[in-house]
């Protein structure tokens, strides 16, 4: 055997290299968030104000559209045939972005309708994200590739891109002929569909978008499908002339994180939850609020006499440590009397904030800390009375499926439960 001595130099540079190297990939998981404190509340303007408007227009750089038609669509037996029914009436373009793109029966509706419109000249576009639809490989895509179609992963591991491995896109997002949208929270599997493993379909919430807000989905779309393949997209297959005579005030908000961790969507829930003055509803599948998020809905509560109800999923969550760290931060909230609920039929995974019945958000975003500082997102932020109602009225069914959880129930929580939570915190950016 020959032994070969490596000088003590070069053994400690290596070692203090490494320490570097694993602190800088941890940082993402364990850096602090900015505190989002908002300067001057006094002269915040009311959120029913042409100058609130404007004041979210400008601090989250996405411009209101005026005219559009929005249509809510609950869970996956609507969304999934009305995503369908665009796609097979393509003429022009489809492109798709999804977080979560399975092997899967609706994966394989989607890629046969994705097929039929690529061979018959329509431009297809995909981009799914590296990790999330990592079991999607290129022999799934195959029949697609060979129609003409182009599919593209979103921050594919190499070893240029080590500094930048968390960063994910979460966005769920669907453009036909550049004239009709599709934006929230549910991917394309199987447990949007049919249900897995014996498990009902989980609970989701999509919306189809038609009007002045579509060229803005299309360009979040072109952001990331520029940052996975390098083309541009350009032309009226992709951004025709929008008519639309139907009024509304919609804000596309496309998010990714700064170098300081901000993204325009913490910035617009933070300035919403500020203005609430009557009611916050909130539907989310991982709550985990930071110290600034919690505080602000408690200051709603405790300050303004905002009722907040919160929906998160019982024990159908798909994440169970996650839930169980969510359920350990429920204490400052029922403290100043929120209302907590656990969605009991399914897995709840909608993604929605509702404010004084005006103001609703729908998206990708989830109450945590990746969503508010590591990963790509979009959101629609939509400030219309009968547009909220309708969300609102969908959070009044579930809830009333729900268990809700009162102030003694969670003081007594087992032990079996809160020892998990001190690690839940530790992962609960990589949910």
């Amino acid at each position: 055997m020959i032994l070969v001595s490596v000088p003590t130099g070069i053994f400690a540079l290596g070692v203090i290299s490494l320490t570097f190297l694993a602190a800088f990939l941890l940082s993402g998981v364990f850096a602090p968030t900015p505190k989002y404190e908002i300067t001057n509340r006094d002269q915040l303007p009311s959120n029913n104000s042409s100058e609130f408007l404007d004041l979210v227009e400008s601090l989250v750089d996405a411009k209101v559209n005026r005219n559009g038609s929005l249509e809510v669509l609950k869970n996956g037996s609507l969304f999934y045939t009305a995503e369908l029914e665009a796609i097979r009436g393509a003429q022009r373009s489809v492109n798709l972005e999804a977080y979560i793109f399975q092997k899967s029966a609706i994966g394989r509706q989607y890629l046969e309708a994705l097929t039929e419109r690529a061979r018959s000249g329509v431009q297809v576009n995909i981009v799914i994200d590296a990790f999330g639809s990592a079991g999607a490989t290129r022999s799934f895509f195959r029949r697609l590739l060979e129609a003409g179609g182009k599919v593209s992963r979103y921050n594919f591991p190499t070893w240029y891109r080590m500094t930048r491995l968390d960063n994910r896109t979460h966005r769920e997002l669907l453009i036909v002929d550049g004239s009709v949208g599709f934006i929230g929270g549910a991917g394309i599997a199987d447990q949007w569909y049919s249900g897995l493993h014996g498990n009902p379909s989980w609970r989701d919430t999509m919306v189809r978008v038609e009007g002045d807000a579509v060229p803005n989905l299309q360009a979040t779309f072109a952001e990331n499908w520029l940052a996975a393949c390098g083309e541009l997209l350009n032309g009226e297959a992709y951004f025709p002339k929008i008519t639309s005579t139907q009024s509304t005030a919609a804000i596309v908000v496309n998010s990714t994180p700064t170098v300081g961790g901000s993204t325009r969507a913490r910035v617009l829930f933070q300035l919403l939850l500020a203005s609430a003055k009557s009611s916050i509803s909130i539907t989310t599948p991982y709550f985990l609020p930071d110290k600034s998020l919690t505080r602000e809905l408690c200051r709603a509560v405790e300050e303004r006499g905002v009722k907040l109800r919160i929906l998160v999923p019982g024990r159908k969550s798909d994440h169970l440590l996650t839930r169980s760290t969510s359920r350990g931060g429920y204490g400052p909230l029922l403290k100043v009397g929120a209302e907590v609920y656990e969605y009991q039929p399914a897995m709840i995974h909608a993604k929605i904030l509702c404010v004084d019945e005006l103001w609703a958000v729908v998206g990708s975003t989830n109450f945590d800390n990746r969503s508010f500082g590591i990963n790509d997102e979009v959101n629609l932020a939509v400030c219309d009375a009968a547009f909220a109602k309708q969300l609102e009225d969908d959070m009044t069914a579930d809830r009333a499926e729900s268990r809700r959880i009162s102030l003694a129930e969670w003081k007594h929580r087992p032990v079996s439960e809160r020892a998990p939570e001190l690690l839940g915190w530790i992962f609960e950016r990589q949910q």
